[in-house]
C-alpha cells in the first residue's frame, strides 16, 4: 500500500516528507509503534487518515527534538 508521510512544521503548514509503498506488515506494526526514523529523522506518529480515492495512507508526524 502507498504510504505518505507528512510532516506537521511549527507554522502549522504540512510537508511531504516522503512516499513509499510500504508492505502489509509495516502497516499492522503500526499499531505498535508511536514513533518512526525516517533519514535519520525521529518522528512522532500523530494520526492517521485512509485516503479511499487515492488508496493510501497518510500519516501526520511532528519531529522529535534532539538537543
Amino acid at each position: 500500500m502507498g504510504v505518505i508521510l507528512f510532516e506537521k512544521m511549527p507554522d502549522g503548514e504540512l510537508r511531504v516528507i516522503e512516499e513509499r509503498t510500504w508492505s502489509m506488515n509495516m502497516i499492522a506494526a503500526l499499531e505498535h509503534v508511536n514513533y518512526l526514523v525516517v533519514g535519520t529523522k525521529e518522528y512522532e506518529t500523530v494520526e492517521g487518515r485512509l485516503n479511499v480515492d487515492e488508496g493510501k495512507l497518510e500519516l501526520l508526524l511532528v519531529p522529535m527534538r534532539t538537543e
